[in-house]
């Protein structure tokens, strides 16, 4: 078995024994760097970290491959890329940019496999007479139709 394979058995069984945390990104150097970054339903912990890093560095050996790890976790402003993420962070504030470069900023409201749902309060003309009035505007968007979407830390 490979050096890359090893790795990817052995990250796939420390998450299995903790299935509230997902792989967001796996990265092998060519120089064996190893570098694992997580996420997890209720966040991820140091002992999560430790666990995975363990997982893998007691159970490769080091007389037959050189190598450096790192497990981390995703950070606050991280993009999120996944839809696990996304129904993790229902009621938080977004940042969205579709692919046609539109800018929405509002509540996650909705979220599973294929879409979700972001509402937000925008002020428009009234429909008649003069001034403006505040109307709720919700959207759904599927995954493939953004670019970047953001959690908004207040």
């Amino acid at each position: 078995m490979n050096f890359k394979s090893t790795v990817t058995e052995l990250l796939q069984i420390a998450l299995d024994e903790n299935p509230s945390l997902f792989l967001i990104d796996l990265k092998i150097g060519s120089d064996n760097s190893i570098r694992v970054l997580l996420d997890g339903d209720n966040g991820v912990t140091l002992e999560s970290c430790i666990a995975v890093s363990r997982q893998i560095e007691h159970n490769i050996d080091r007389e037959e491959h050189d190598f450096s790890l790192e497990v981390s976790s995703v950070g606050v402003g991280s993009p999120l890329t996944m839809p696990r993420q996304f129904i993790k962070n229902i009621g938080r504030s977004l940042e969205v940019i579709t692919s046609e470069d539109e800018v929405l900023t509002g509540n996650l409201t909705q979220a599973d496999q294929e879409e979700f749902t972001i509402e937000w309060k925008a002020r428009e003309p009234k429909p008649v007479g003069k001034g403006k009035v505040t109307v709720t505007k919700i959207k759904k968007l599927p995954f493939g139709s953004i670019k970047n979407a953001k959690v908004i830390i207040k």
